[in-house]
């Protein structure tokens, strides 16, 4: 029996609006040589500031994940939240699905939600359109057009990064602009880090939906990184997940789901000052503290 997705709701509104970010896991060793089963692909939606996941998705075997995360999408109700993907997923139908049109029933306001999406080389004339226009307008800092922007400095393990992020409201000669739903503002983030293996610099640019103010812009850049350390990484550390040979059936996928509500329950108990995963060695020991896990007791 396959693991049944419910409707999830999360509502969010104006300027500090939730961030929902939606990226695809592989379980590495749910393959099947015997049976011929490929490992299977997760796509995840996790309520980034809350550490809540919001609903999974398997990919079809003989699809990837921008068909999985549409299906995924109809299944949440996401209204007013900032949703971000990374730049696989930068495709015309996904915007469409995101953007939706305020309705207002029986006092109940629902707002649209609004899309942060990377952009890179599979979104070719995009991607140079934006890269043209930073390089630009960076040469002489912005002197000529608004632009809403942050900075941070960062230091620890080793190394230092300085993150920049620009966001500007979209150019009416940008290539390919009239194709993107709802398109508003274009941004750019710049980490320079420095360690002592040598210097780096990372640069991604992106499209959104909403201006926002540029401490937004770099929250929701951030914030979706963070669904690699706080949701896939953590599953790998904590139950070890990439380990796992449940493979049988729809085993790998179902067991797939408790793993996730466990993490997102260890992550919401906040008395124990220790990691996650001692967090989870503690509950398999003592059952007030396992008690206090499930229940917020």
């Amino acid at each position: 029996m396959t693991a049944k997705s419910k409707t999830a709701s999360w509502h969010c509104f104006g300027e500090h609006s939730k961030i929902v970010a939606i990226d695809g896991k592989m379980l590495r060793r749910s393959y099947d040589h015997k049976d011929g089963k490929a490992a299977i692909h997760m796509v995840s939606v996790w309520a980034t500031e809350n550490h809540i996941r919001l609903g999974q998705t398997v990919v079809d075997a003989k699809s990837n994940e921008t068909t999985a995360i549409p299906k995924r999408l109809q299944m949440i109700e996401a209204s007013g939240a900032l949703v971000t993907i990374d730049a696989m997923a930068c495709q015309i139908e996904i915007t469409d699905r995101i953007i939706t049109d305020r309705i207002i029933t029986d006092r109940i306001i629902t707002e649209q939600a609004h899309y942060c999406l990377a952009v890179k080389g599979n979104q070719p004339t995009l991607h140079h359109g934006l890269k043209t226009f930073f390089l630009k307008h960076l040469e002489n800092d912005f002197e000529d057009i608004d632009v809403r922007r942050f900075e941070s400095q960062e230091k620890g393990h080793g190394r230092e990064d300085h993150r920049s992020y620009y966001l500007c409201k979209v150019p009416n000669d940008l290539p390919d602009a009239s194709r993107w739903r709802g398109l508003k503002a274009i941004g750019i983030s710049i980490n320079n880090t420095t360690q002592r293996s040598g210097d780096s610099i990372e640069i991604r640019y992106y499209i959104l939906s909403k201006y926002v103010s540029g401490s937004r812009f770099a929250s929701a850049v951030r914030d979706h990184w963070g669904i690699e350390n706080s949701l896939q990484g953590q599953l790998d550390v904590t139950f070890g997940e990439d380990q796992s040979r449940i493979r049988k059936g729809h085993a790998d996928e179902n067991f797939s789901t408790p793993r996730r509500t466990a993490l997102s329950l260890l992550k919401q108990e906040k008395t124990a000052k220790c990691g996650v995963k001692n967090k989870r060695l503690q509950s398999g020991r003592d059952g007030d503290y396992l008690a206090k896990v499930v229940f917020a007791a």
